[in-house]
Parts: C-alpha cells; structure tokens; sequence
C-alpha cells in the first residue's frame, strides 16, 4: 500500500472518530515515512519531529485543563439546581 493511499485513507475517515491525537499520529507517520536525501531534509525532518513533540505536548495538556474545566462546570451547574 503506497503512502499516498494511506494519507487518503485517513482523510477519509469519519469525522466522529478524529482527534487532535488522530490528526498528530498521522502526521507523525508521515514523517516516519520520509526519508531524506540531504542534510537539509534531514535537519528539516528532525525540526518537524521536534515541533510535532512539542504540538503533542500542548494538547495533552490542553485536553487535561478541558477536562478539569468541565468537572468545574458541572460542579457550579450543580450547586446551582441545588440552591434552587
């Protein structure tokens, strides 16, 4: 199976299954598959390596501080069909 029928395959996805972590793996992937000819692609490449970490890293932390915020919200909801 070719790179490109995968690519296309992930596009073609539904849209209920897909994550920011869907999306990144799939990148990553990507990456993983390249492989580089000069030194330039392949200090390109491990830039794209570091900065697809780094994306992975702001959205677990992203998706921790959604979570901790939707306990907040459900506990203020809480409280106020409770004071009522």
């Amino acid at each position: 199976m070719s790179l490109e029928r995968n690519w296309q395959n992930f596009i073609n996805e539904s849209a209920e299954e897909r994550t920011i972590f869907t999306y990144i793996q799939g990148l990553d992937e990507v990456i993983s598959n390249f492989k580089p000819r000069t030194m330039t692609e392949k200090r390109r490449l491990a830039l794209a390596r570091q900065n697809l970490r780094e994306v992975k890293r702001y959205a677990r932390k992203m998706q921790n501080e959604a979570i901790v915020l939707q306990e907040k919200l459900s506990i203020l909801e809480e409280s106020l069909t409770g004071d009522e």
